[in-house]
């Protein structure tokens, strides 16, 4: 039981899985509150006027927020070493595109866990999910897409299943061999080999995800990749419109993918084709700051009618920070998205994206109780307005401190 909750942020009825157009600017929220926790999960919740009494253990909040654990959506934790040389490449002028045709970006970190042993790679990649729980994050999606051949993509998702099976975030493993063409392969045999590559995936995988960008796979490609993956049951997810209007909206659409994401380079078009579908547009504002690209335009999906998510891409190249709390700030302050729109997107909405929006997300009886507890006085938009402040004061996963 937590008592003396200042704020329960959050609350969303039984059966709502994702917020969209008008909704995204509402959340429930209970004043002075109380939540019961039972074997991990969410029980029920109230006012403080009618706390029951209990015999279980209690946690006196003292005045913190209670809010879902964040959700991110769309992640690379698991890579090899770093890529700060790089780093000083993009201070020095050379943009993402530059760095990857001189043989860097995507291809550097394949060389990279090509030479890190399948321990190594799980013990480096540990290091960084451990960090975003800390800070809050407890529902995670993780890519290949560093293997670049069918061993070390294998090789990925081994070390996926075992994040999964070692921490008490709730994990999702996506498939992303389509995340560049591997070295000594033609296109269009990478293509092939990728297709074929899927009854082994499947086996560790919940998605297939596809860089469909110029200069990466084309819309051609991906649905080719798509089909091969529908076979086997592994739903769609697709990097879009990052680098160019790709058309990799539309064949998500087409190929009925969860989520569309990135969208930096995107419009009327793309709103367009979303409109009405199961797909969630998910938008990565951590890259937009590393890389200095454009944010993509998540008002006029908002204002569509839309719901968007947000996500933190952590990678090595792009976007080398998992933190959940500065991604809803860059949602304020760089795509102006009211706390409480870009706390519904790094909430509810990434767990949409993820395919757990039945499990977390939000304050629900009956969903995994993954809450952050923070100290006195906090409330969403002090969260986004002091983005540097520390605030936790602790993280429940599954009804438990992470230290537990």
């Amino acid at each position: 039981m937590i008592v003396n909750i200042g704020e329960l942020v959050g609350i969303v009825p039984e059966g709502v899985l994702r917020k969209q157009g008008a909704e995204m600017s509402e959340t429930g929220i209970l004043k002075d509150a109380w939540i019961r926790i039972e074997d991990g999960l969410i029980k029920d919740f109230g006012p403080m006027s009618e706390c029951p009494e209990t015999d279980s253990d209690v946690l006196d909040a003292d005045g913190g927020m209670v809010m879902p654990a964040f959700c991110d959506s769309h992640t690379h934790v698991v890579y090899a070493g770093s890529r700060e040389g790089e780093f000083l490449d993009k201070i020095n002028g050379l943009s993402y595109e530059e760095i990857a045709a001189r043989g860097g970006g995507i291809l550097n970190s394949s060389d990279l866990l090509h030479r890190t042993s399948e321990d190594d790679l799980f013990s480096q990649s540990m290091e960084r999910v451990r960090e975003v729980m800390a800070a809050g994050t407890g529902a995670i999606e993780i890519k290949s897409g560093y293997g670049l051949n069918p061993e070390d993509e294998m090789k990925m998702l081994r070390v996926i299943r075992r994040i999964r099976q070692s921490v008490p975030a709730v994990v999702r493993a996506t498939f992303l061999g389509a995340h560049a063409v591997g070295r000594g392969y033609t296109h269009d045999g990478y293509v092939d080999t990728i297709a074929g590559m899927m009854p082994q995936a499947a086996e560790l995988a919940d998605f297939v995800d596809v860089f469909c960008d110029e200069g990466f796979f084309t819309p051609e490609d991906t649905g080719r990749i798509l089909k091969a993956g529908a076979a086997f049951g592994l739903p769609a997810k697709i990097h879009a419109n990052e680098l160019a209007e790709s058309g990799g909206v539309e064949v998500g659409v087409r190929y009925g993918a969860l989520s569309v994401d990135h969208l930096e380079r995107s419009g009327p078009a793309q709103i367009e084709a979303l409109k009405g579908t199961p797909t969630m547009p998910t938008m990565l504002p951590g890259s937009s700051f590393f890389l200095g690209i454009p944010y993509a335009p998540a008002k006029d999906y908002i204002h569509a009618g839309l719901g968007i998510a947000l996500a933190s891409d952590y990678n090595p190249g792009s976007s080398p920070s998992g933190d959940m709390r500065f991604v809803m700030a860059l949602g304020c302050i760089r795509m102006r998205l009211t706390p409480v729109q870009a706390f519904n997107a790094v909430t509810l909405n990434s767990a949409y994206a993820m395919g757990v929006a039945h499990l977390a997300g939000s304050i629900t009886p009956g969903k995994i109780a993954n809450l952050t507890v923070t100290q006195p006085g906090w409330n969403l938009t002090r969260l986004a307005y002091h983005y540097r402040t520390p605030y936790i004061r602790t993280v429940l996963l599954r009804g438990l401190p992470i230290h537990a």
